[in-house]
C-alpha cells in the first residue's frame, strides 16, 4: 500500500503534500521482527524518535538507525521530532551491548548508529559512540557507520569517535549559512565544516558524509554555496531530502522540490567531485547508507 505522506508527520498539516511525496504503509517482510527486536533491547530508534517517512520500508528491509545516548536531545532545533523535554536519560554503560545484540539478532551487516545531543555530558557522548563501534567491530563483516552531533566542536572528543575506527563518519549539516540561526540555533555552520574538516584529515581515510534539507526557504545558489563548503572540507559522500514539518509548530515548509529538480542537485553535486550522492524527496541521512557507501567505493577505487 502507498499513501501520501501527510498521515505520517501531522494530521494538523496545514499544507497539502504533492503527489510525488509518497510513503509506504504496509508492515510486512520484517517489520515486526525489527520492531520487536528493538523493543526488547530497550533501544531506540531515529526513524521513530524523528518520525521518519521511510520507517516501514527501512524495517520492511530489517534494518534500522539506532539512536543510542537515550531519546531526549538537549537542543531545540527547529526541524527536528525528537524530544527535547528536560531531564535527558543517564547513559547507560550497557547499551553498545544491546545495540551489538540488535545487530546479532537481525544479521545486519551494516550498521548505522546515531544519538540525540548530549551537551549536558562532559564528552558529549563521544565515549559511548566509540565503545558502540568497538563492540560492533568485532562482529564478523559488521560495517559501521556513525551519524554525530557536534560535540560543541571540540576535536579531541570527535577524534576519540573517529579512533574507534568508523567505516564511514556523517555529520549533516542540514541548511545553508543563512538559515542555520533560526534552524538550528544552538549549532553553528562553521562549527559543523569544523567537524567534517577534522573526520576528512583522519588517517587513515574514511568516507566522510554529510547531509541537507531544502524546502526550509534556502535558495539554490545558497544550496550551491553550501555543496561548495562540504566538498571543500573533505565531504565525499552526500544527502539531499525534502524537508518535511513534524507539527504545524516546528519551523513551516517553504516549498516543495520536485524529483527532476533533486536530480539536477545530485548532478551539480557529482560534478563537484563527490562520490556518491543520493538526493531526492524522502532521501534521508541514513536512507539505504550501505548502497551510499557502496556507490562511494566505487567511485574511489575508479
Amino acid at each position: 500500500m502507498i499513501s501520501n505522506a501527510s498521515n505520517v508527520h501531522s494530521r494538523k498539516a496545514t499544507q497539502r503534500l504533492p503527489p510525488w511525496i509518497r510513503v509506504r504503509l504496509r508492515a510486512d517482510g520484517q517489520f515486526s521482527k525489527v520492531h520487536e527486536t528493538i523493543r526488547a533491547g530497550g533501544l531506540h530508534t531515529v526513524c521513530e524518535g524523528a518520525r521518519c517517512p521511510n520507517k516501514l520500508e527501512c524495517y520492511n528491509r530489517g534494518t534500522a538507525t539506532v539512536m543510542i545516548l537515550g531519546e531526549t536531545c538537549t537542543r531545540r532545533c527547529r526541524f527536528c521530532a525528537v524530544r527535547n523535554e528536560p531531564p535527558p536519560h543517564p547513559v547507560d554503560p550497557l547499551e553498545p551491548a544491546r545495540v551489538v545484540e540488535m545487530a546479532r539478532t537481525l544479521g545486519l551487516r551494516y550498521v548505522v548508529v546515531t544519538s540525540v545531543t548530549r551537551d549536558d555530558l562532559p564528552d558529549g557522548g563521544a565515549g559511548l559512540f566509540a565503545e558502540t563501534i568497538i563492540q560492533l567491530k568485532r562482529l564478523e563483516g559488521v560495517t559501521v557507520e556513525v551519524l554525530t552531533p557536534d560535540f560543541q566542536g571540540k576535536r579531541h572528543l570527535v577524534e576519540a569517535v573517529l579512533a574507534a575506527g568508523p567505516h564511514v563518519f556523517n555529520h549533516n549539516l542540514e541548511t545553508v549559512r543563512r538559515l542555520q540561526p533560526d534552524v538550528r540555533p544552538q549549532a553553528d555552520y562553521e562549527r559543523s565544516m569544523q567537524v567534517l574538516r577534522i573526520a576528512a584529515a583522519w588517517l587513515p581515510k574514511l568516507i566522510v558524509k554529510s547531509g541537507l534539507m531544502v524546502g526550509l526557504g534556502e535558495t539554490d545558489d545558497e544550496l550551491m554555496a553550501a555543496l561548495a563548503d562540504l566538498r571543500s572540507a573533505g565531504c565525499r559522500s552526500l544527502t539531499i531530502g525534502q524537508y518535511l514539518a513534524p507539527s504545524p509548530r516546528h519551523w513551516p515548509i517553504a516549498r516543495f522540490v520536485p524529483p527532476e529538480r533533486f536530480e539536477h542537485y545530485r548532478r551539480c553535486a557529482l560534478a563537484m567531485g563527490f562520490l556518491a550522492v543520493a538526493a531526492g524527496p524522502l532521501v534521508r541521512s541514513s536512507y539505504q547508507a550501505d548502497q551510499l557507501m557502496a556507490a562511494a567505493q566505487t567511485m574511489e577505487n575508479g
